[in-house]
């Protein structure tokens, strides 16, 4: 389908041209890796007046690692973390759940920060951020701004960013201690594909757990009350079930054309377990590879 809206294309070769002309217009859209905005363009859900294309900004084309805290610039893709050794060395589910976005070419193209920018209930890069409770960095006329990502979700398709802010960036810190993580997400089919529904655990040090969901709520989230059972306790069969039965009531799966919400429930709840155990293992220096199919 052909983009019949008309727009102003600006490159800013710098961030304050770059805030300039976002002031300038009253509905700009921002384009780093375009593969969610070329798509709402070309289905009609986003008409821009001027269309900001910050591909030269070279600044926000970095991954750094100080003082355990993980950088990841607004313009890294998808391949680009998963290439990354530092984050393959301290961060293995970082790319364990990069490789399940989309194609080679859409990882090519696409970046974490423009996938948690478009919003959707069904970004992969949500419970990934929200277990390492990771902070997004922003710049706009009034200055910069650091913002939670518990806050960022507001609801389908919207974010704690201003109108006259740009992402500049994610942190990701390193937990402390030993961790290990697993991210499974449940498609369709083999391949590119939105999630039907997708879990993130996060095993560290001392038997505490962070559990995460995306696809089955409005906005990604914490599993608060399967955190709390977890939480302490040694790993195991029973206490994986035990965590298995507080799935209903966490999650508010829909039916919708990829799935049922019974069907997402039940996934849920093994999606849940395979992870658990994954990760488990995985901190005690066994189990599966990262990036190993478990459903």
């Amino acid at each position: 389908m052909p983009i019949i809206n008309e727009f102003a294309y600006i490159k800013p070769a710098t961030m304050a041209q770059a805030l300039k002309w976002l002031a300038r217009y009253k509905k700009p859209a921002i384009l780093a890796g375009g593969t969610d905005l070329l798509n709402s363009l070309k289905d009609g859900l986003a008409k821009p007046e001027a269309l900001i294309d910050i591909k030269g900004l070279e600044a926000l084309h970095k991954i750094s690692f100080s003082r355990n805290r993980l950088h990841i610039g607004a313009l890294v893709t998808f391949s680009e973390l998963i290439e990354a050794e530092v984050v393959r060395r301290h961060f293995p589910v970082i790319v364990e759940t990069a490789r399940t976005v989309g194609s080679p070419g859409i990882r090519n193209r696409a970046t974490m920060v423009g996938n948690i920018c478009s919003a959707v209930p069904c970004l992969d890069s949500g419970p990934l951020l929200l277990a390492y409770d990771a902070i997004v960095a922003t710049i706009g006329k009034a200055g910069k701004r650091e913002i939670p990502i518990a806050k960022w979700f507001l609801g389908p398709r919207k974010t704690a960013l201003q109108p006259s802010e740009i992402v500049s960036g994610l942190t990701i810190p390193l937990p402390e201690g030993k961790h290990a993580g697993c991210f499974i997400k449940l498609g369709r089919y083999a391949g590119e594909d939105l999630a039907q529904a997708s879990v993130l655990v996060m095993v560290l040090e001392g038997n505490r757990y962070r559990v995460a969901f995306g696809s089955v709520a409005p906005v990604p989230f914490r599993a608060s009350r399967i955190e709390k059972l977890l939480n302490g306790k040694e790993p195991g069969a029973r206490l994986f079930a035990d965590a298995q039965t507080l799935v209903a009531a966490s999650i508010s799966p829909i039916t919708d054309l990829r799935a049922t919400k019974e069907y997402r429930l039940h996934m849920c709840r093994i999606m849940l377990e395979r992870s658990l155990r994954a990760a488990s293992e995985r901190l005690a220096g066994g189990g599966p590879r990262y990036g190993e199919r478990l459903l």
